[in-house]
């Protein structure tokens, strides 16, 4: 097994909350997780078909087979064993009775909350981190942006576009299935593929209806759904009410850059160097590795971008202990003044205290520039060093 970082904050949890909810995309690592670290509880998987009709239709005969708790995966295939599953609990009075794992995020805690209110402990994991690789990894972006973060294509050394194609066409007949009634998934994945097109970009539901075929208001819907099955993550606008020039539309990004090349039908590391995209699939690298960092410490991510009408923009704002981080993202390997220049502009734009300025680029040395600092993507948690 691949360590991952969440562990930690995975142990702690169980020590403090009677039930935990780990949370994330479909095959991210959740149940080698949860059974590598409670070897000593019986794992349940709600999807096989007999074991979810018994949930279902007995829920409390169906707990009584595990009295000590149990780990019940894919929860949000028998969301009804919630409210006694709360029962129990309360009753109990014990630390790490149940660990449960989903792989819906806004309908399932929706769930969990109203049932497990202050009982549950809520994690979420993303696919593999690059500081969860083996050494060395992290010094080929390309290579990590082509094969993604998906555990299982870096456990097995696999082609990332077999694994991929065959877990677009299982989300596809699971995942979102179970959410809305599509009929025509040919559509949808066209869809997908249109998100995948503006990775990086401002988020525009009418552009991508005009190209799907679909109307607004059903774009609007499949988005939801995308977020809901952690597939897309829109990175939101940094909000300041005295600034009216600011872009308030949030940008699109995939949880998992594998997923997003596989969309664009780039099929080689050496196809993604020469992709027009290529530069706002190393931004989604940087974002992504963001999410997990804060992910992973079970913390929520304070970022955002800014942009104002005018074009002035930073990539990325980390906002910690009322100070805000700001990161320029670029994937070029040769530095060049201009990639500072908003960095030291900022100031003006906003009265928060600004900390620390970086520039994450695509090339191999560290720079100094003023109080700047010029760091290569494999170098960036220094990002957070001090915090």
């Amino acid at each position: 097994m691949i360590k991952r970082e969440i562990e930690q904050k995975l142990r702690e949890y169980s020590s403090q909350f009677p039930v935990v909810l780990i949370n994330g995309p479909r095959q991210s690592g959740k149940t080698t997780l949860c059974q590598t670290v409670f070897k000593h509880k019986p794992y349940v998987l709600l999807e096989t078909p007999d074991i979810l009709a018994y949930a279902n239709t007995d829920p409390r005969g169906f707990l009584k087979d595990y009295p000590d708790g149990a780990i019940l995966d894919e929860i949000q295939k028998a969301p009804d064993l919630l409210s006694y599953i709360m029962e129990i609990v309360d009753k109990r009075k014990q630390h790490g009775l149940y660990v449960l794992t989903g792989s819906q995020n806004i309908l399932l805690l929706k769930t969990v909350k109203q049932s497990l209110a202050g009982r549950v402990g809520i994690l979420d994991l993303l696919p593999l981190s690059i500081y969860e690789l083996p050494d060395g990894s992290r010094n080929d972006h390309k290579n990590l942006i082509f094969n993604g973060g998906y555990p299982k294509i870096w456990s097995e050394n696999l082609n990332p576009t077999n694994i991929l194609r065959a877990y677009t066409r299982t989300y596809l007949d699971r995942d979102i299935k179970d959410i809305i009634d599509i009929r025509n998934l040919t559509t949808f994945q066209a869809f997908l593929k249109g998100c995948a097109s503006r990775t990086g970009t401002e988020l525009n539901l009418t552009s991508i209806g005009n190209d799907t075929g679909v109307s607004h208001t059903t774009i609007k819907e499949w988005l939801s759904v995308l977020q809901i099955t952690n597939a897309v993550y829109l990175l939101p606008s940094y909000r300041d009410n005295r600034n009216k020039a600011l872009i308030k539309t949030p940008k699109v990004y995939f949880y998992d850059t594998g997923l997003a090349c596989y969309l664009l039908g780039i099929l080689s590391k050496q196809v993604l160097s020469r992709d027009p995209l290529y530069g706002k699939l190393f931004e989604n690298l940087v974002i992504s590795e963001v999410l997990k960092y804060f992910y992973n410490r079970g913390l929520d991510a304070p970022i955002s971008f800014y942009r104002e009408k005018r074009g002035y923009e930073i990539d990325l704002i980390i906002e910690i202990n009322r100070e805000l981080i700001l990161v320029e993202i670029k994937s070029g390997m040769t530095f060049t003044p201009d990639w500072i220049k908003n960095l030291e502009m900022f100031h003006t734009r906003t009265r928060k205290p600004v900390g620390n300025r970086f520039v994450l680029y695509g090339g191999d040395e560290i720079h100094t520039i003023r109080d700047i600092k010029v760091l290569p993507f494999k170098e960036i948690r220094q990002i957070f060093k001090g915090v």
